[in-house]
């Protein structure tokens, strides 16, 4: 009973996915992550250079195991400075699958920051993107009873797109606070005499937290995302984590109406850390019968050269 409810409720997403392919998408959403707190540079170009050293992050994320064409998202991101003062740059590669449609997406940042005062600093920063897209109709459960369908002949392959985005972030050792725009350019991606449209609208990035020393060398970590885009639900992230002996971490995460996710990290040196996280829908979809949930790994090397370590290591 359990696999022919796993089987209806498949065919239920690829039909939703071809419903929303074959018509206008006025808000084609962007990955998203659990561990935003460690994938800042993704969605906010002024953090490349944050705590002014070089650091190097992998990621990949699982949603929705067991689920025939869920969301499956790779990134790399690198950031370091420059020999100019306050100059930082980055580059970013992100790899994003979900049914027959593939999206790599490569970015070039480049932040300026500036500091304050002694303990705070604000930068400024530029991302320019190329998003790639690909659309492989025959990974589709196709029904020729009919004839074949003239629309799903045309594939899309390779189909490139220019994208440009800016974002702000403000930081002292315990406390930050970002705002960014990722992408400012409406991307059409099918000519509208196909009557397909499907369109990569602007996202509006809010992101903040702060770190609070308490006894026995604990540090509580609380912050959030906040991502809004037109014609689709305000979508908000909470998290709360707490740091034991700069070592440890472990925590709870939120996405409002959405899942729950469960979050442990190890810092193995001063350089090497890995992130894990395990989310559970808050809806019908996270029933057992459904999907086992949606996995989430993150690695990060900083290549640390006498730096003071911030207490959001991120």
């Amino acid at each position: 009973m359990g696999a022919i409810k796993k089987s209806v409720f498949t065919k239920v997403c690829m039909i939703l996915l071809i419903f929303t392919t074959f018509n206008k998408l006025y808000a084609q959403q962007e990955a998203q992550f659990t561990q935003f707190i460690h994938n800042t540079q993704s969605y906010n170009p002024a953090y490349v250079g944050f705590n002014g050293e070089k650091s190097l992050t992998a990621l990949y994320r699982a949603q929705w195991i067991g689920v025939e064409g869920a969301p499956k998202t790779q990134l790399i991101n690198y950031s370091a400075p420059s020999r100019w003062r306050g100059l930082s740059m980055g580059f970013g590669l992100v790899n994003d699958k979900i049914g027959p449609t593939t999206e790599t997406v490569v970015n070039l940042d480049v932040s300026y920051t500036i500091s304050l005062n002694a303990s705070s600093q604000i930068a400024f920063g530029i991302k320019a993107g190329a998003h790639i897209l690909d659309i492989n109709y025959n990974l589709l459960n196709q029904d020729f009873s009919l004839g074949p369908d003239p629309i799903l002949n045309n594939a899309i392959d390779n189909r490139f797109a220019p994208n440009v985005g800016a974002g702000v972030f403000y930081y002292t050792p315990n406390f930050y606070i970002g705002f960014s725009v990722p992408t400012f350019l409406e991307t059409l991606y099918f000519d509208q005499s196909s009557f397909l449209e499907a369109k990569d609208k602007m996202h509006f990035y809010l992101n903040s937290g702060f770190a609070l020393a308490l006894s026995n060398g604990l540090i509580l970590r609380p912050s959030f995302l906040v991502k809004t885009v037109t014609g689709a639900p305000l979508q908000t992230d909470l998290s709360a984590a707490v740091l034991l002996k700069e070592r440890v971490s472990f925590g709870l995460s939120y996405r409002l109406k959405a899942a729950v996710s469960g979050l442990v990290g190890y810092q193995f040196s001063e350089e090497f850390f890995i992130g894990i996280s395990y989310d559970r829908a808050a809806t019908d979809l996270g029933q057992e019968i459904f999907n086992s949930g949606s996995l989430e790994v993150v690695l990060k090397y900083q290549f640390r050269k006498n730096v003071a370590r911030s207490n959001f290591s991120f």
